[in-house]
Order: structure tokens, then sequence, then C-alpha cells
């Protein structure tokens, strides 16, 4: 038997975890991601449009900000609301996420708050004053997106249920609800659904219908930003997310804490599903949503359950689906495109994340250190 001894050979290449990345250069390759989708969805834009290069990128501002010095802020005052709603979702999922509850139920949760500030502004809007029924409006919402979010945690804490497959089918059962209740109490009758609710709209401040939307969604940023980072909840929260066993043993009650947890974020769709109905579109219908409560869920995760992180991201998202619709209907491409250039800047985005995260080493040649 030979005694040579085989020559061991490394790998080509090495994937190794870096230490923790100073932040500002994190951000720089976080920024560089979108430029550079933005770059390949201009190249992807011209080839299919033949047009100017730059004038995909002209066209996506125009679509999502308006024209700049016309005077005009229709455009600009929408994206502001459709960023608003989109980041008070994301908020509301922030929470359960990081818990490690995957609560996909932002949709059902923001639906039945929404039905139920509905129902306050058709029975009581035109019995009672209309500050009462404002503040009745907001409790009647807050507090059926509570129960709908308590629901499936009440099943996770005692049953060990599965909550994502739990919150999801809580979401179809939110829109049967509404869509019943839609057709039984139709406006105008005979319609089948609630086009119009005359009482009960929220305030307008300063001449902006959109303003109050947009002012509680920065002060709900503030609040959960402070609620996560430095109260005792926020500290339950992150344990309980890392590992219950050690949460038990340093004497966290898990189930309190997924309960607790759970209302609050079923609460905050509430919220948000009484922004839309008593705010903005004055009806409800099983499509009042929209699917906001789906992208949060992918808002949230970039937004890395960051608070600040995840205002940018709802920004981004929102200037990516209005400013691609826009290119879309002037170039008469399919509706799809939009959805298109969202994917392709958020999977670099995403990519973008393993860089910060992990470094690629190459094998040194022989005879060099």
């Amino acid at each position: 038997m030979s005694n040579a001894v085989k020559k061991h050979h490394e790998p080509l290449i090495h994937i190794t975890k870096r230490d923790d990345m100073i932040w500002w250069k994190a951000w720089l390759i976080r920024l560089a991601a979108v430029l550079l989708g933005l770059l390949v969805v201009g190249v992807i834009s011209v080839l299919l449009t033949k047009g100017n290069f730059f004038e995909t990128y002209s066209i996506m501002l125009r679509g999502a900000f308006g024209r700049l010095g016309s005077g005009s802020t229709r455009l600009l005052w929408k994206f502001l609301l459709e960023t608003a709603l989109l980041l008070c979702l994301s908020l509301a999922l922030t929470p359960a996420f990081k818990m490690k509850f995957w609560n996909c139920g932002a949709e059902g949760q923001a639906l039945i708050g929404g039905l139920a500030a509905a129902i306050v502004m058709m029975k009581l809007g035109d019995k009672l004053p209309y500050w009462v029924v404002i503040l009745l409006i907001f409790a009647a919402g807050i507090l059926a997106g509570a129960v709908w979010g308590i629901v499936p945690a009440l099943f996770k804490a005692q049953y060990k249920t599965n909550e994502t497959l739990f919150t999801l089918m809580m979401n179809y059962i939110a829109m049967q609800l509404v869509a019943y209740y839609a057709y039984v109490n139709a406006v105008p009758a005979g319609s089948g659904q609630i086009q119009s609710i005359a009482n009960g709209h929220l305030p307008v401040i300063g001449g902006q219908p959109y303003l109050l939307t947009i002012l509680l969604a920065l002060i709900l940023t503030g609040v959960m930003l402070v609620y996560l980072k430095y109260s005792k909840h926020g500290y339950e929260i992150s344990v309980v997310g890392e590992s219950q066993n050690t949460a038990r043993y340093i004497g966290i009650n898990v189930k309190k804490v997924i309960i607790r947890t759970m209302m609050i974020s079923g609460a905050l769709c509430g919220l948000a599903g009484c922004l839309m109905v008593a705010g903005i579109d004055h009806s409800v219908n099983p499509d009042t949503v929209g699917g906001l409560g789906f992208t949060a869920i992918m808002v949230a995760w970039l937004g890395q359950l960051n608070p600040l992180i995840i205002v940018l991201m709802s920004g981004l998202i929102v200037f990516l689906e209005s400013g691609a619709a826009k290119v879309a209907d002037t170039f008469y491409l399919n509706g799809s495109y939009a959805d298109i250039v969202a994917g392709i800047v958020i999977l670099f985005v995403v990519g973008c994340e393993f860089f910060i995260r992990y470094s690629i080493k190459f094998r040194h040649k022989e005879g060099k250190a």
C-alpha cells in the first residue's frame, strides 16, 4: 500500500459569514442594488418599447409623483396615501413576525375592521354627534381587527396549530362576511354592494382628505419603533422569537406574549381597515383592501422588521407599481409589466443582503500565501 499522502485541494470558492458590517456600507450596498435593479428595468423597457432609455424613468417619475412644476399635486397625494396604507399594514405585521408568528391574515383583519367601521357609519352615523361617531368607528374597527387576530393566537398558544394556514383561511371568512353584509345592506338598494356611505366620514385636515391617514401612519411608525426597541413588551417579543424555551426559562409567559402580540397586530390591521373605509372609499366590499395585506408581508420582511426601513420599502414598492403602471399605459404594454418591474428590483434588494452578510473568497494559487 502506497504511503504517499494525497494532496488536499481546497474548494475553489469559500463562503464565509461576515462580522457586522458598518451601517453606512450596508446602506451603500442596498442603494447600489436598487439602482442596479432600476438599470435592468430600463434596459428591459427599451427592448420592449423601442423607446429612449431615459424616457422610461421620466415616465415612471410622472406616474408616481405627477409633472413637477405643473401645480397639480393629485398624484403626489395619491402616492403618499398608498404608501401610508401599505406602511400601516406592514407595521401591524412586524411585531408578530418578530415573534416568529407568521401572521398572513392582514388582509382579513383589515377587512373585518373596515366592515365594523362601515356598520357604525351606517347604523349610527346620523343618530349620534359627529365626534362620537368617529370615536366609535375607530373603536369598532380596532376591536374587530384585534378579535380577528386573537382567534388564531389562542389556537396557536393552546393547541400548537399552524398559524400560517389559520390566518390565511380567516382571510376568506372575512371576505365572505363582507360580501354577505354588502349584499343584504346594499347602498343603493338592489345594487348588491355598498357603494357609498353618507355618514361618518373622517375629518378633512388642511383641505386634504388624505392628510389624517398619512399623519396617523407616521405616528404609528414612531410608536412601533419605541414599542419594539425600548419597551418591556418589545423585549419579550424578541426573546420569544429567538427561543421559546429560553423565554420560559427566564420567566416569560409565552402564551400571554403570543396572544397579546397578535391582538396588537390585528388591532393595527383593523385601524388600517377603518382608514380605508371611513377615510377613503366610504364603502366596503370584499376587494376593499385590494391585496395590500399580502404585499405588506413582503414589505415587512424587506424592511428587516425595522419600522424606519419599512417606511422606505413601502415608498419604493408604491413608486415601482405606480411608475411601471404609467409606463405600461403609455406604451400599451401588458398589465403584468408593473409586477415584473417590482419583482426585478425586489430581487436585487433581496439578493444584496447575501453580500452584506457573507463574503466570497476564492482559492489562492499554489505557491502564493
